[in-house]
């Protein structure tokens, strides 16, 4: 056999109903009972398979693992997880020396009838990898794409089947378990847009670096991480926030980028009226991640996520490859709050270079109508111009002549705007310029980063700063 060739959903259910280390429980609700169901129909499932059920009333649902106000919630999925491993060792003492016990779970949301909703749903296990030990969890969360409720059915259970697999057998190797969440679902029908795994046989893997492959493999167009470095569900954090984004390489955070998010986001606050329900977003897309020789470095993406985190940022990981393909995202996953995203004006230059567009059948036409949508704002950074000392501003554009009038209707309809009051005392640094002087350990490179940054620089040894080994003291994990 083909060690390369990945196995069907049959092949995995086999196995793990082959080996005797392991038993335990399902529990399903939303979608029937598909991923227990592979491992009936796969043979030998009485080796393996302690409990099915699916309680699909609330009322039910409510009296087993207690009242909840969603069902379709990583709450729920963790009450569903606690209820079920813990029987386990309770109606199962006699096999605790032996045993290798876990508790699979989903609760889903499958498209209506009506296909008014989106599907979506958490799926999680608990699971040891050896007999008497403390248990380990693997929590991910997907989005169904497919209109057929049949389809997003066949699909859940093909995902359970490689999660548990994954569980068991990949998580030495968590690229392999990553790459293999999709194994059997044609492409593009689900996404997994967040996954964790946490235990004491798990702290060799790093949940950040998962939200990364998750995009980097294709599972997912974003990825998200909170000011504390977890993982977060984009569509949960982003829900009925109004949203401002900066995006950029961050490489590093100088106090142009600092000055730029903060003046952005006083000006954003005023237009809203309310900083409530208000979330900021520092964007790192696979495209600015990418090294000279075509390749994603995790230690650079990690010490990049590391900064932002310090800082207090949300991160937002993305494959987007330009404002006009993320903020339209940010838009709809906010149920239509306001979105502002933060750019330099120089970049602004860009947005009205028709020459960005020719993989759009409408060009720039199209680009805006994307970009700029109801509830949609631009804020821009103004720009020092070296070769003229001239500081550039929303009245100092270089566009084309024929563009004027779409930048008048943008500007009028308060579309755009200059970001007010920022500091001309920092327009003049250059991040590559401070990366080169970091590299080389250049007395005088901490001045242009904020002070919390050359910290972190310094005691990590962050983009390749020649510190001492014995000063890197936190963080790297």
């Amino acid at each position: 056999m083909n060690e390369n060739r990945r196995l069907s959903a049959k092949e995995k259910a086999l196995k793990i109903n082959l080996d005797t280390r392991l038993y335990g429980s399902f529990a399903e609700i939303g979608a029937g009972q598909e991923t227990a169901s592979h491992f009936f129909r796969a043979g030998g499932a009485s080796g393996t398979v302690a409990k099915t059920m699916s309680a699909y009333d609330m009322r039910f649902s409510d009296a087993i693992y207690g009242k909840t106000n969603r069902y379709v919630c990583e709450e729920r999925l963790l009450q569903m997880l606690n209820k079920e491993y813990g029987l386990l060792g309770k109606r199962l003492p006699f096999r605790k020396d032996s045993t290798n016990f876990f508790a699979f779970a989903n609760t889903v949301e499958t498209t209506n009838f009506q296909r008014t909703n989106q599907g979506h749903g958490w799926i999680g296990v608990r699971f040891q990898l050896n007999p008497a030990s403390e248990p380990n969890e693997c929590i991910i969360h997907i989005v169904l794409k497919d209109n057929e409720n049949t389809w997003q059915q066949r699909a859940i259970g093909q995902i359970g089947v490689n999660l548990i697999f994954g569980c068991f057998y990949q998580t030495q190797e968590p690229d392999n378990l990553v790459k293999s969440l999709l194994d059997g679902i044609i492409p593009g029908t689900v996404e997994v847009d967040m996954i964790r795994l946490t235990g004491p046989d798990l702290q060799h893997i790093d949940n950040r670096l998962l939200s990364l492959k998750l995009v980097k493999y294709g599972l997912t167009k974003t990825a998200m991480l909170g000011p504390d470095g977890s993982v977060l569900q984009p569509s949960e954090a982003l829900y009925k926030k109004n949203a401002l984004v900066m995006s950029g390489r961050f490489r590093p955070f100088t106090k142009t980028h600092e000055d730029m998010l903060n003046r952005a986001t006083a000006d954003f606050v005023e237009e809203l009226g309310d900083e409530n329900h208000l979330i900021v977003l520092s964007e790192l897309s696979l495209n600015a991640l990418i090294d000279a020789n075509g390749d994603i470095n995790d230690e650079d993406f990690l010490d990049r996520a590391n900064m932002l985190c310090s800082l207090g940022h949300t991160v937002l990981i993305s494959n987007f490859l330009d404002y006009w393909y993320l903020v339209p995202y940010l838009a709809k996953t906010t149920r239509n709050q306001l979105v502002g995203f933060v750019l330099s004006v120089r970049n602004m230059e860009r947005i009205f270079d028709p020459s960005q567009y020719t993989n759009l059948t409408g060009g720039i036409l199209e680009a805006l109508t994307m970009l700029f949508g109801s509830n949609v704002k631009a804020y821009a950074y103004p720009a020092y111009r070296r070769t003229t000392g001239e500081i550039i501003t929303l009245d100092s554009l270089q566009i084309a002549p024929e563009y004027q009038g779409l930048l008048r209707y943008l500007l009028d309809n308060n579309k755009i705007e200059d970001i007010r009051n920022a500091d001309l005392s920092v327009l003049h640094i250059n991040a590559d310029e401070v990366l080169n002087q970091i590299k080389s350990a250049e007395q005088g490179w901490e001045k242009f980063v904020p002070v919390r940054v050359a910290e972190i620089i310094k005691s990590n040894s962050l983009f390749d700063f020649p510190g001492d080994s014995e000063s890197q003291l936190i963080n790297k994990n």
